[in-house]
Protein backbone atom coordinates (compact mmCIF):
# COMPACT_ATOMS: atom_id res chain seq x y z
CA UNK A 1 0.00 0.00 0.00
CA UNK A 2 1.50 3.33 -1.09
CA UNK A 3 1.13 5.92 1.67
CA UNK A 4 1.34 8.72 -0.92
CA UNK A 5 -2.04 7.61 -2.26
CA UNK A 6 -3.66 7.83 1.18
CA UNK A 7 -3.70 11.63 1.29
CA UNK A 8 -2.89 12.13 4.99
CA UNK A 9 0.13 11.32 7.20
CA UNK A 10 -1.41 11.18 10.68
CA UNK A 11 -4.75 10.21 12.18
CA UNK A 12 -6.79 13.17 13.46
CA UNK A 13 -10.12 13.50 15.26
CA UNK A 14 -11.95 13.95 11.96
CA UNK A 15 -11.10 10.35 11.07
CA UNK A 16 -13.41 9.27 13.89
CA UNK A 17 -16.23 11.69 13.12
CA UNK A 18 -18.24 9.40 10.87
CA UNK A 19 -17.92 11.83 7.99
CA UNK A 20 -15.82 12.06 4.84
CA UNK A 21 -12.48 11.62 6.62
CA UNK A 22 -13.76 8.46 8.29
CA UNK A 23 -14.91 7.10 4.93
CA UNK A 24 -11.47 7.85 3.45
CA UNK A 25 -9.76 6.00 6.28
CA UNK A 26 -12.05 3.00 5.91
CA UNK A 27 -12.06 2.85 2.12
CA UNK A 28 -8.36 3.49 1.53
CA UNK A 29 -7.01 1.26 4.34
CA UNK A 30 -9.55 -0.97 6.11
CA UNK A 31 -11.89 -2.12 3.33
CA UNK A 32 -9.08 -2.23 0.79
CA UNK A 33 -6.96 -4.47 3.03
CA UNK A 34 -9.61 -6.84 4.37
CA UNK A 35 -11.90 -7.05 1.34
CA UNK A 36 -14.14 -10.15 1.40
CA UNK A 37 -17.83 -10.82 0.58
CA UNK A 38 -18.96 -10.25 4.20
CA UNK A 39 -17.08 -7.02 4.83
CA UNK A 40 -17.69 -5.62 1.34
CA UNK A 41 -21.42 -5.31 2.14
CA UNK A 42 -20.44 -2.44 4.48
CA UNK A 43 -23.31 -3.09 6.87
CA UNK A 44 -23.18 -2.22 10.56
CA UNK A 45 -22.77 -5.93 11.18
CA UNK A 46 -22.36 -9.18 9.30
CA UNK A 47 -24.58 -12.19 8.72
CA UNK A 48 -22.88 -15.60 8.77
CA UNK A 49 -24.10 -19.18 8.97
CA UNK A 50 -22.97 -21.88 11.39
CA UNK A 51 -24.02 -25.51 11.29
CA UNK A 52 -23.92 -26.26 15.03
CA UNK A 53 -22.53 -24.98 18.32
CA UNK A 54 -20.13 -22.05 18.18
CA UNK A 55 -17.42 -20.71 20.47
CA UNK A 56 -17.05 -16.95 20.94
CA UNK A 57 -14.14 -15.13 22.58
CA UNK A 58 -13.44 -11.42 22.84
CA UNK A 59 -10.26 -9.66 23.89
CA UNK A 60 -8.78 -6.15 24.01
CA UNK A 61 -5.11 -5.45 23.32
CA UNK A 62 -3.39 -2.45 24.90
CA UNK A 63 0.24 -3.60 24.71
CA UNK A 64 3.10 -1.16 24.86
CA UNK A 65 5.23 -0.80 22.84
CA UNK A 66 2.93 -1.47 19.89
CA UNK A 67 5.87 -2.79 17.85
CA UNK A 68 8.20 -5.34 19.45
CA UNK A 69 10.66 -8.05 18.50
CA UNK A 70 8.65 -10.79 16.82
CA UNK A 71 5.46 -8.87 16.12
CA UNK A 72 3.14 -5.95 16.79
CA UNK A 73 -0.21 -5.24 18.41
CA UNK A 74 -2.10 -6.15 15.22
CA UNK A 75 -0.93 -9.72 14.71
CA UNK A 76 -0.96 -10.24 18.49
CA UNK A 77 -4.68 -9.38 18.50
CA UNK A 78 -5.41 -11.95 15.80
CA UNK A 79 -3.29 -14.69 17.35
CA UNK A 80 -4.63 -14.07 20.84
CA UNK A 81 -8.28 -14.33 19.85
CA UNK A 82 -7.83 -17.19 17.37
CA UNK A 83 -6.03 -19.15 20.09
CA UNK A 84 -8.71 -18.44 22.70
CA UNK A 85 -11.38 -19.82 20.36
CA UNK A 86 -9.21 -22.85 19.59
CA UNK A 87 -8.68 -23.54 23.31
CA UNK A 88 -12.44 -24.09 23.56
CA UNK A 89 -12.13 -26.95 21.06
CA UNK A 90 -13.48 -24.87 18.18
CA UNK A 91 -12.29 -24.12 14.65
CA UNK A 92 -11.89 -20.31 14.32
CA UNK A 93 -13.61 -18.86 11.24
CA UNK A 94 -14.42 -15.17 11.72
CA UNK A 95 -13.15 -12.11 13.60
CA UNK A 96 -14.59 -8.72 14.37
CA UNK A 97 -12.02 -5.95 14.56
CA UNK A 98 -12.24 -2.62 16.40
CA UNK A 99 -9.64 0.14 16.70
CA UNK A 100 -9.39 2.95 19.24
CA UNK A 101 -6.77 5.27 17.78
CA UNK A 102 -5.10 8.21 19.51
CA UNK A 103 -5.01 11.41 17.50
CA UNK A 104 -1.55 11.82 15.99
CA UNK A 105 -0.80 8.17 15.21
CA UNK A 106 1.28 8.02 12.04
CA UNK A 107 -0.67 6.59 9.11
CA UNK A 108 2.42 4.56 8.16
CA UNK A 109 2.28 2.81 11.56
CA UNK A 110 -1.45 2.21 11.23
CA UNK A 111 -0.99 0.69 7.79
CA UNK A 112 1.76 -1.60 9.07
CA UNK A 113 -0.53 -2.82 11.87
CA UNK A 114 -3.47 -3.34 9.49
CA UNK A 115 -1.31 -5.29 7.05
CA UNK A 116 0.01 -7.45 9.90
CA UNK A 117 -3.57 -8.19 10.92
CA UNK A 118 -4.38 -9.23 7.36
CA UNK A 119 -1.33 -11.51 7.16
CA UNK A 120 -2.04 -13.11 10.55
CA UNK A 121 -5.72 -13.62 9.68
CA UNK A 122 -4.87 -15.24 6.35
CA UNK A 123 -2.32 -17.53 7.99
CA UNK A 124 -4.89 -18.47 10.64
CA UNK A 125 -7.64 -19.17 8.11
CA UNK A 126 -10.06 -16.54 9.45
CA UNK A 127 -11.94 -13.63 7.86
CA UNK A 128 -12.44 -10.11 9.28
CA UNK A 129 -16.20 -9.67 8.83
CA UNK A 130 -17.15 -6.57 10.83
CA UNK A 131 -15.55 -3.88 12.96
CA UNK A 132 -15.38 -0.34 14.23
CA UNK A 133 -12.93 2.59 14.30
CA UNK A 134 -12.87 5.39 16.87
CA UNK A 135 -10.39 8.25 17.38
CA UNK A 136 -9.70 9.85 20.78
CA UNK A 137 -7.95 13.12 21.60
CA UNK A 138 -4.18 13.27 21.90
CA UNK A 139 -3.21 12.20 25.42
CA UNK A 140 -6.46 10.26 25.97
CA UNK A 141 -5.07 6.97 24.60
CA UNK A 142 -1.69 5.46 23.86
CA UNK A 143 -1.28 5.32 20.06
CA UNK A 144 -3.72 2.46 19.38
CA UNK A 145 -5.84 -0.14 21.17
CA UNK A 146 -7.34 -3.12 19.35
CA UNK A 147 -10.40 -5.22 20.22
CA UNK A 148 -11.14 -8.50 18.48
CA UNK A 149 -13.95 -11.01 18.87
CA UNK A 150 -13.53 -14.48 17.43
CA UNK A 151 -16.20 -16.93 16.27
CA UNK A 152 -15.60 -20.60 15.61
CA UNK A 153 -17.53 -23.81 15.03
CA UNK A 154 -17.06 -26.44 17.71
CA UNK A 155 -15.03 -29.40 16.53
CA UNK A 156 -17.42 -32.39 16.37
CA UNK A 157 -15.05 -34.54 18.44
CA UNK A 158 -14.20 -31.97 21.12
CA UNK A 159 -15.13 -32.27 24.78
CA UNK A 160 -12.88 -29.74 26.48
CA UNK A 161 -13.45 -29.15 30.19
CA UNK A 162 -11.43 -29.00 33.41
CA UNK A 163 -13.97 -31.41 34.89
CA UNK A 164 -12.75 -34.17 32.56
CA UNK A 165 -9.39 -34.26 34.37
CA UNK A 166 -8.58 -37.29 36.51
CA UNK A 167 -5.70 -38.31 38.74
CA UNK A 168 -2.69 -39.32 36.66
CA UNK A 169 -3.61 -37.27 33.60
CA UNK A 170 -0.50 -35.84 31.94
CA UNK A 171 0.28 -32.18 31.23
CA UNK A 172 2.09 -31.29 28.01
CA UNK A 173 3.31 -27.89 26.83
CA UNK A 174 4.03 -27.24 23.15
CA UNK A 175 7.22 -25.21 23.45
CA UNK A 176 9.51 -22.75 25.23
CA UNK A 177 7.77 -20.65 27.87
CA UNK A 178 8.16 -16.96 28.85
CA UNK A 179 9.37 -15.69 25.46
CA UNK A 180 6.62 -13.11 24.87
CA UNK A 181 6.91 -11.48 28.27
CA UNK A 182 10.68 -11.27 28.12
CA UNK A 183 10.59 -9.85 24.58
CA UNK A 184 8.34 -7.03 25.80
CA UNK A 185 10.44 -6.45 28.91
CA UNK A 186 13.57 -6.14 26.79
CA UNK A 187 12.03 -3.14 25.01
CA UNK A 188 10.03 -1.52 27.79
CA UNK A 189 11.36 1.84 28.96
CA UNK A 190 13.29 1.41 32.21
CA UNK A 191 13.76 -2.33 31.67
CA UNK A 192 15.77 -2.30 28.46
CA UNK A 193 18.59 -4.84 28.27
CA UNK A 194 20.64 -6.44 25.50
CA UNK A 195 18.50 -9.20 24.03
CA UNK A 196 17.54 -10.93 20.80
CA UNK A 197 14.55 -12.63 22.41
CA UNK A 198 11.47 -12.51 20.18
CA UNK A 199 7.82 -12.87 21.11
CA UNK A 200 6.38 -16.33 20.49
CA UNK A 201 3.10 -14.82 19.20
CA UNK A 202 1.59 -17.26 16.70
CA UNK A 203 -1.63 -19.07 15.80
CA UNK A 204 -2.15 -22.48 17.41
CA UNK A 205 -5.48 -23.45 15.86
CA UNK A 206 -4.13 -25.86 13.25
CA UNK A 207 -2.17 -27.89 15.80
CA UNK A 208 -5.22 -27.95 18.07
CA UNK A 209 -7.38 -29.11 15.15
CA UNK A 210 -4.91 -31.91 14.31
CA UNK A 211 -5.02 -33.10 17.93
CA UNK A 212 -8.83 -33.15 17.94
CA UNK A 213 -8.97 -34.89 14.55
CA UNK A 214 -6.67 -37.62 15.85
CA UNK A 215 -7.62 -38.03 19.52
CA UNK A 216 -11.04 -36.38 19.86
CA UNK A 217 -12.57 -36.63 23.31
CA UNK A 218 -9.42 -38.24 24.71
CA UNK A 219 -8.05 -34.69 24.89
CA UNK A 220 -9.20 -33.44 28.29
CA UNK A 221 -8.21 -29.79 28.20
CA UNK A 222 -6.46 -27.04 26.24
CA UNK A 223 -5.37 -23.83 27.94
CA UNK A 224 -3.06 -20.99 26.89
CA UNK A 225 -1.01 -19.44 29.71
CA UNK A 226 -0.92 -15.80 28.63
CA UNK A 227 -0.98 -13.21 31.44
CA UNK A 228 0.17 -14.76 34.71
CA UNK A 229 2.12 -17.45 32.89
CA UNK A 230 2.23 -21.21 33.28
CA UNK A 231 2.31 -21.24 37.08
CA UNK A 232 -0.81 -19.12 37.50
CA UNK A 233 -2.87 -21.06 34.94
CA UNK A 234 -2.00 -24.43 36.49
CA UNK A 235 -2.90 -23.07 39.92
CA UNK A 236 -6.28 -21.90 38.60
CA UNK A 237 -7.02 -25.34 37.13
CA UNK A 238 -5.98 -27.12 40.35
CA UNK A 239 -8.32 -24.88 42.35
CA UNK A 240 -11.22 -25.39 39.97
CA UNK A 241 -11.10 -29.21 40.22
CA UNK A 242 -9.73 -29.64 43.77
CA UNK A 243 -6.71 -31.62 42.59
CA UNK A 244 -2.99 -31.13 42.86
CA UNK A 245 -0.44 -30.57 40.12
CA UNK A 246 3.01 -32.15 40.22
CA UNK A 247 5.66 -30.67 37.92
CA UNK A 248 9.28 -31.44 37.11
CA UNK A 249 11.33 -28.30 36.61
CA UNK A 250 13.84 -30.16 34.45
CA UNK A 251 11.06 -31.01 31.97
CA UNK A 252 9.77 -27.45 31.47
CA UNK A 253 11.23 -26.01 28.23
CA UNK A 254 12.86 -22.62 28.76
CA UNK A 255 15.21 -21.17 26.14
CA UNK A 256 18.66 -20.37 27.61
CA UNK A 257 18.59 -16.66 26.80
CA UNK A 258 15.12 -16.33 28.34
CA UNK A 259 16.25 -18.14 31.49
CA UNK A 260 19.29 -15.84 31.75
CA UNK A 261 17.17 -12.70 31.26
CA UNK A 262 14.70 -13.86 33.92
CA UNK A 263 17.54 -14.49 36.35
CA UNK A 264 19.02 -11.06 35.65
CA UNK A 265 15.70 -9.34 36.37
CA UNK A 266 14.82 -11.58 39.31
CA UNK A 267 11.82 -13.14 37.57
CA UNK A 268 10.47 -16.67 37.55
CA UNK A 269 9.68 -17.85 33.97
CA UNK A 270 6.70 -19.74 35.41
CA UNK A 271 4.91 -16.38 35.80
CA UNK A 272 5.98 -14.66 32.57
CA UNK A 273 3.39 -14.19 29.81
CA UNK A 274 3.20 -16.38 26.69
CA UNK A 275 1.41 -15.92 23.37
CA UNK A 276 2.36 -19.04 21.40
CA UNK A 277 2.25 -21.63 24.17
CA UNK A 278 -0.58 -23.89 25.25
CA UNK A 279 -1.15 -26.75 27.66
CA UNK A 280 -2.69 -30.07 26.70
CA UNK A 281 -4.05 -32.44 29.33
CA UNK A 282 -4.42 -36.07 28.24
CA UNK A 283 -5.00 -39.57 29.58
CA UNK A 284 -1.61 -41.20 30.29
CA UNK A 285 -2.55 -44.03 27.89
CA UNK A 286 -2.14 -41.67 24.91
CA UNK A 287 0.66 -39.52 26.32
CA UNK A 288 3.34 -40.81 23.93
CA UNK A 289 1.09 -40.65 20.87
CA UNK A 290 0.12 -37.05 21.61
CA UNK A 291 3.76 -36.13 22.24
CA UNK A 292 4.80 -37.68 18.92
CA UNK A 293 2.09 -35.89 16.94
CA UNK A 294 2.83 -32.51 18.51
CA UNK A 295 6.56 -32.78 17.88
CA UNK A 296 5.97 -33.37 14.16
CA UNK A 297 4.14 -30.02 13.94
CA UNK A 298 6.00 -26.73 13.41
CA UNK A 299 4.22 -25.16 16.39
CA UNK A 300 4.96 -28.12 18.65
CA UNK A 301 8.48 -29.32 17.83
CA UNK A 302 9.66 -28.53 21.39
CA UNK A 303 6.70 -30.19 23.12
CA UNK A 304 7.42 -31.72 26.52
CA UNK A 305 5.53 -33.64 29.19
CA UNK A 306 5.99 -31.44 32.25
CA UNK A 307 3.87 -33.08 34.94
CA UNK A 308 0.58 -34.63 35.98
CA UNK A 309 -2.50 -34.18 38.13
CA UNK A 310 -2.68 -35.87 41.50
CA UNK A 311 -5.10 -36.30 44.40
CA UNK A 312 -2.26 -35.41 46.76
CA UNK A 313 -1.89 -31.77 47.90
CA UNK A 314 -5.26 -30.63 46.37
CA UNK A 315 -5.38 -27.05 45.07
CA UNK A 316 -1.60 -26.81 45.13
CA UNK A 317 1.05 -26.86 42.40
CA UNK A 318 4.20 -28.60 43.58
CA UNK A 319 7.40 -28.53 41.54
CA UNK A 320 10.37 -30.85 41.85
CA UNK A 321 13.32 -28.51 41.47
CA UNK A 322 16.51 -28.92 39.46
CA UNK A 323 18.36 -30.15 42.56
CA UNK A 324 15.63 -32.57 43.62
CA UNK A 325 13.85 -30.56 46.31
CA UNK A 326 10.23 -29.51 46.12
CA UNK A 327 8.58 -26.08 46.21
CA UNK A 328 5.08 -24.68 46.02
CA UNK A 329 4.27 -22.73 42.85
CA UNK A 330 1.85 -20.06 44.09
CA UNK A 331 -0.38 -17.95 41.83
CA UNK A 332 0.98 -14.61 40.66
CA UNK A 333 0.09 -11.84 43.08
CA UNK A 334 -0.24 -8.38 41.57
CA UNK A 335 0.98 -7.36 38.11
CA UNK A 336 4.45 -8.44 37.03
CA UNK A 337 4.39 -6.19 33.97
CA UNK A 338 1.27 -4.20 32.95
CA UNK A 339 0.04 -3.98 29.36
CA UNK A 340 1.80 -7.15 28.21
CA UNK A 341 -0.92 -7.93 25.64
Amino acid sequence: MNIENIGFETINLGHGSGGELTRNLLDKIIFKTFSNPYLDQKHDGSIVKFEGEIAISTDSFVITPIFFKGGNIGELAVHGTVNDVAMCGAIPKYLSLAFIIEEGLKVSEFIEIVQSIKKAADESGVLIITGDTKVVERGKGDKIFVNTTGFGEMHPMANISVHNIKEGDKILVNGFIAQHGMAIMSEREGLEFESTIESDSTNLNFLVNDLLDTFGKKIKLFRDPTRGGLGTVLHEIANDINKGVYLKETAIPVEKQVAAACEMLGLDPMYVANEGVFLVVVDPKIENEVLELMRTHKKGKNTAVIGEFTNEHPKKVVMESLIGGKRIVSPLVGEQLPRIC
